[in-house]
């Protein structure tokens, strides 16, 4: 993939970067760069979903409950 400017101002993606890795290697070493792939992205969810989120909405009954 092409480095273009918007991309190289956010600072790439180092997953796709690391794929290209790939590219130049025999058939034998992609597995390692796959899995160096794989592992990157597992931490950017695993980070994701521990970071705290909004609170929860807190609801205000308008009608008491009979």
């Amino acid at each position: 993939m092409p480095r273009t400017p918007d991309r190289q101002r956010r600072g790439g993606r180092p997953g796709l970067e690391r794929l290209a890795d790939a590219d130049h290697l025999a058939t034998d070493g992609h597995v390692e760069v796959y899995e160096d792939v794989h592992r990157g992205l597992r931490d950017a969810l695993t980070a994701l979903d521990a970071r705290p989120g909004p609170p929860a909405p807190v609801r205000h009954p308008t009608i008491t409950p009979r």
